[in-house]
């Protein structure tokens, strides 16, 4: 595929529905609402399933304390959902909900909103709703997954090297194989024992907790971990059975039955990553799990052969051997470019997305990368053509000489050297060139490979876009409120209480509360707002409250541009007397 094609391929996209990274859809009570009654419980509802830990609510009250909560679990049994119990006997005042929870892909997110009881306090509890990832945790825990990565692409793109490429000597590629199992034996068990830091947002002492590593041993994510280090005890008795091979047979030759074998174990592996990442939750999971598992073990294959590669052309690599690995690499690049094409599409979802979001950004950097890598992959492809070409000429033509009937065999024609140290010196010069090529592919193929982990633990776009379209995803927004007092005669003087959240361009939601002249709510018939900027010629616009039993409000008004907006409050509190006010609100973009 032309790299302008896939180019283009890659940044087509349209909305759609949120993929991985679990976005807040919304919060019973809304954020910001203001109850006659305390609620019974908190429920928060997400894009997609998420897990729940035994500290994913903390409940301050309005001086900051925190309420014991009930028990934590799913709403209705509904796995996108998060409920918690409230004790009964709320006082009146704001309250403020600080929330964790573990998405679908593994990956944590955290959020904080509000609400009150009876009246909103003149102070709201700060509060800190923990950082989504430790420093250090988040550091460790991402060069586990990155050397996890490199280990299974060095130890299934190796045996497949063998396999398929059949080079004349196996015995320098058995330290490969066996440092690519150890080492993924180690990030494993690396990343089950970060498991629990990690998801807490804490330092790596947190490891150390022994209920904490319970939980993660019963959850999703740590039981795949558990089954990727079971897989390692069969694929070694596999290794070990491959390289058992009869005296002066130097390449190992698996049967069809035990290649197999050796194929189902690959996948298996694999699709311990698939499950656990972005794959496997969203839009297409189905299609994105295939696409996801067919995509690693592309790369293991290019990247692990490449590093099989070089070993071998140190020793006694053939032109054959540099042949076959060619072709296995030109299917690997064509499978990477389709599946690359869709799960871009799948985690954009918008043009915006691509310049916008820092999965986008890194998605850019990645496609820059690759394309460095098929650059240096085309330049390979020259060297492997004219080493075949170079092989092809130095081979001896065997001539048919005729022989007489009974008589002795005719001698056997000499045969050239073997392409060992004393090689012809174009051969030497273009396996060196060769050699510096695939060492170029090998270096760009693994920082590729590193800014695909770090692709892999960002928030994809569209659940990027999902999570700004909805508030408050990432914590207690800032918000814009507005006190306005109103007096009408004998029916005394009043205030209100506007919130329009988060105060800034675009969309926004409006909360009114009436208060009487004791402080306590009130009701009236009827609360119109609306929104107009002068300098600008905008407006009115209407935000149409609706009255929710207590207080007033509009899920969505929209202002379209920043600066100094004009807010028109309208009180009705009989059928024949009303009054209107006028504050100044500045709205940032």
């Amino acid at each position: 595929m032309p790299l302008g094609a896939l180019l283009v391929l890659l940044l087509l996209g349209g909305a759609g529905p949120a993929s991985a990274h679990a976005a807040l859809d919304s919060t019973d009570p809304e954020d910001g609402a203001v109850l006659q009654r305390a609620p019974g419980h908190v429920t928060l509802a997400f894009s997609e399933s998420v897990g729940l830990r035994d500290d994913s609510f903390r409940v301050l009250d309005p001086g900051g304390h925190r309420v014991r909560t009930g028990d934590t679990g799913h709403a209705d049994g509904r796995s996108e959902t998060a409920r918690v119990a409230l004790p009964g006997g709320l006082g009146e005042g704001t309250y403020t909900v600080a929330w964790r929870v573990v998405s679908a892909d593994s990956h944590p997110v955290s959020g904080a909103f509000t609400f009150s009881v009876g009246k909103p306090s003149t102070t709201v509890a700060s509060v800190d709703t923990g950082p989504t990832e430790d420093p250090l945790t988040t550091n460790l825990h991402r060069i586990a997954r990155y050397l996890s990565y490199l280990a299974a692409a060095l130890l299934i793109g190796t045996a497949a090297f063998v396999a398929l490429c059949r080079p004349p000597d196996a015995a320098p590629l058995r330290r490969p194989l066996a440092a690519g199992w150890w080492t993924l034996l180690g990030a494993t068990v690396a990343l089950l024992v970060l498991r629990a830091p990690y998801e807490a947002g804490t330092g790596p002492s947190g490891a150390l907790d022994p209920d904490a590593l319970g939980d993660t041993l019963t959850a999703r994510p740590g039981v795949l971990l558990l089954i990727r280090l079971a897989l390692l005890g069969p694929a070694a008795l596999f290794l070990a059975r491959m390289f058992r091979t009869p005296v002066g047979d130097r390449h190992p030759r698996p049967g069809p039955l035990a290649a197999t074998a050796g194929g189902a174990l690959a996948v298996a592996l694999v699709l311990t990553w698939a499950a656990s990442e972005h794959a496997s939750a969203g839009i297409q999971v189905p299609a994105a799990m295939t696409s996801s598992t067919l995509h690693l073990l592309a790369t293991a294959l290019w990247l692990g052969g490449l590093t099989a590669l070089l070993l071998t052309l140190r020793s006694a690599g053939d032109a054959a051997t540099v042949a076959r690995f060619s072709r296995v690499a030109l299917a690997s690049v064509t499978v990477l470019a389709v599946t690359g094409v869709y799960q871009s599409w799948r985690g954009l979802g918008s043009w915006q997305a691509l310049t916008g979001t820092t999965y986008g950004r890194l998605l850019l950097a990645k496609v820059v990368l690759v394309a460095v890598l098929l650059a240096a992959a085309a330049v390979s492809r020259r060297w492997t053509a004219a080493l075949a070409a170079t092989a092809a000429a130095q081979e001896p033509a065997r001539e048919r000489v005729p022989q007489p009937a009974g008589g002795p065999p005719a001698p056997e024609p000499p045969t050239a050297p073997a392409d060992t140290g004393g090689a012809a010196p174009a051969t030497a010069a273009l396996r060196r060139g060769l050699r510096r090529s695939v060492l170029a592919e090998a270096v760009v193929a693994a920082v590729v490979l590193a800014v695909t982990t770090v692709l892999t633990g960002t928030q994809p776009g569209r659940a990027a876009d999902e999570a700004a379209r909805t508030a408050p995803a990432g914590g207690v927004l800032p918000a814009s409120v507005t006190t306005i007092p109103f007096e009408i005669g004998t029916a005394g003087r009043g205030t209100v209480q506007i919130t329009l959240d988060p105060g800034r361009t675009g969309d926004n939601a409006v909360q009114a509360v009436v208060f009487g002249p004791d402080g306590s709510l009130a009701a009236v018939p009827e609360l119109r707002l609306s929104f107009t900027l002068p300098d600008q010629h905008v407006g009115p616009i209407d935000a149409e409250l609706v009255d929710r039993g207590g207080y007033w409000s509009a899920n969505t008004v929209t202002l379209p541009l920043p600066g100094t907006w004009t807010m028109k409050t309208t009180v009705r509190v009989s059928e024949i007397d009303q009054v209107s006010e006028v504050r100044r609100i500045r709205v940032e973009r």
